[in-house]
């Protein structure tokens, strides 16, 4: 009885508590990576360090254990798993993050008085261009926002204009211009209620 025991224990402890640790390694290590990656392509170059530091701890450790188990092939699928599932995660906390700036680009098909205004009145800045398209004299509005003000914008551009074409593009510095005045949030929170939207 105890031999037998002891065989359970050890293949428990082999194909499911080992290859689950690789798992959930491999999600930290992974989201992790991705946003240090975001990070330095936003120009958060003393955050990224940083995180890059815990990042490479839990990786060796999670290497550690697939060379301490070659022939076990459940270590292999946990930490090809573990790496898809922390590319998805660390996408899914730059988006709930909201870092960083963005040019909206914006060509109504309408009237452009009250979308102007209206951005205006909610403290966007805003450059308005003359500009000549395929059926005429059309109107081209320019405003770099923070991202997280994005939904914000897209709301009042549809509400205004409901078939305008409009392009977003990320945006690594600004220097000076008008920007909308925002409460300031930690990351902290903003990984736990996500950017704010505009009722």
């Amino acid at each position: 009885m105890e031999t037998t025991w002891f065989t359970n224990e050890q293949w428990i402890y082999t194909y499911i508590i080992i290859p689950f640790l690789i798992f959930i390694a491999r999600i930290s290590d992974q989201s992790i990576g991705t946003l240090r990656l975001i990070f330095i392509s936003k120009g958060y170059k003393n955050l990224a360090p940083l995180i890059g530091f815990f990042e490479v701890i839990i990786w060796i450790l999670a290497i550690r254990q697939i060379f301490q188990h070659l022939d076990n092939w459940v270590c292999y699928i946990a930490y090809g798993a573990g790496f898809a599932t922390g590319n998805y995660i660390g996408i899914l906390l730059d988006e709930r993050l909201s870092l960083g700036n963005v040019l909206v680009r914006v060509i109504p098909r309408f009237d452009t008085t009250n979308l102007i205004n209206d951005l205006s009145a909610h403290g966007y800045g805003l450059t308005v261009m003359n500009a000549e398209g395929k059926s005429g004299p059309v109107k081209i509005i320019l405003t770099i926002i923070q991202r997280k003000e994005l939904p914000a914008v897209i709301e009042i551009i549809n509400r205004h204009n409901p078939n305008a074409f409009y392009t977003i593009e990320e945006v690594k510095a600004v220097n000076k211009g008008v920007f909308k005045q925002a409460n300031n949030t930690s990351l902290f929170k903003a990984l736990i209620w996500g950017p704010k939207k505009m009722k």
